[in-house]
């Protein structure tokens, strides 16, 4: 049987790490559709900080308004520990991994036990431990959904068409902005799966990393300009993982006919994108758990691999957005919660 209560990061008000309060509180009950899972590990994203400082990231009409307290998170690796009347797939003690919720709020993945849909689960890869595990969900589907398969066709929150992935082969040059964080590690690492040529601009310290997941070049953004490292029209696809206003300096070096993927927030000029003859897309990741499953398969492969930058107890989230804060991530940050 389940504890009646549980420890839980909670936000009482919105601000910087400061603000997450290590609290007790209720454990959840699964409704029709749901399991509840005991969370072992808690992956760390950026719409958890997003979240914490109230969405400041959004023009204030744009932002959501949030019923407070709040708790954040929604990528957990953990064990199934009780099942709705009605779920059939999975059962009780099965490990399962999955980004919960997203893009809706209130997933409450950094805590001690998290109600799910059965849907938005898949069963963790035997051989990645919880840790590991819960690492991949938003940053493996948001790559996917972007290179691979949208699996929707919901249209993204700042453009009025679906997201349509591109052509990915042996013909394609893909230059990967921030490929050593969470997204870019694994489009990086997509790309090469479809047999693409993949360019990797990071910091220098990433370099070594880069190239054992598989860059084929390597530009250090810290020494140079990765549009003056790469001639015009050289490459046909660029995965903006850093995205922002710049974005559109990456514009020049592709090919007619080419795409650019801003992963965040991205703006280029309408009469310039089309002078250029290419596309701007974005996209917006949702929770999938039947993808969730393929990347899973993939991972035990050793197709992909998932890499952790550091780990802190759930009782030091605030340490843990202290260190997403000083930039130069490594691939993921990921909270443990409960022994394995």
């Amino acid at each position: 049987m389940s504890p009646r209560t549980m420890k839980a990061i909670q936000i009482h008000e919105h601000g910087g790490p400061e603000v997450l309060s290590y609290d007790e509180v209720p454990v959840p009950d699964p409704g029709p559709g749901e399991v509840l899972v005991r969370v072992c590990a808690a992956g760390i994203n950026p719409p958890d900080w997003y979240v914490r400082d109230g969405m400041t990231i959004l023009p204030p009409e744009f932002r959501p308004k949030f019923d407070l307290p709040l708790t954040p998170g929604t990528d957990i690796s953990g064990v199934v520990e009780a099942v709705g009347a009605d779920v059939r797939d999975v059962s009780v003690g099965e490990e399962v991994f999955g980004m919960l919720r997203f893009p809706d709020l209130g997933a409450n993945a950094y805590a001690e036990y998290v109600v799910s849909p059965v849907s938005d689960l898949a069963r963790k890869p035997a051989t990645l431990d919880h840790i590991q595990a819960a690492g991949a969900p938003m940053s493996g589907l948001t790559a996917w959904q972007f290179l691979i398969d949208v699996g929707h066709d919901a249209p993204p929150f700042l453009q009025p068409e679906p997201h349509r992935p591109v052509t990915i082969d042996g013909n394609t040059t893909v230059l990967v902005n921030g490929a050593a964080g969470g997204v870019g590690h694994f489009a990086l690492q997509l790309a090469k799966w479809k047999g693409a040529r993949v360019i990797a601009v990071a910091s220098g310290a990433h370099k070594e990393f880069l190239r054992e997941l598989g860059a084929d070049e390597f530009i250090d953004y810290t020494t140079h300009r990765a549009e003056d490292v790469v001639g015009e029209g050289d490459v046909d696809l660029v995965v903006d993982a850093v995205g922002g206003p710049e974005t559109a300096r990456f514009l020049p070096m592709l090919r007619r006919g080419g795409a650019l993927f801003p992963i965040y927030l991205g703006f280029v000029d309408e009469e310039e994108k089309t002078k250029r003859g290419v596309t701007v897309s974005n996209n917006q990741v949702r929770s999938n758990g039947a993808q969730l499953a393929e990347i899973g398969k993939m991972l035990d492969a050793g197709t992909l691999r998932v890499a952790i930058d550091s780990t802190f107890p759930l009782a030091d989230a605030a340490a843990a957005h202290e260190r997403a804060a000083r930039g130069h991530i490594q691939s993921k940050i990921v909270l443990t919660v409960a022994d394995e």
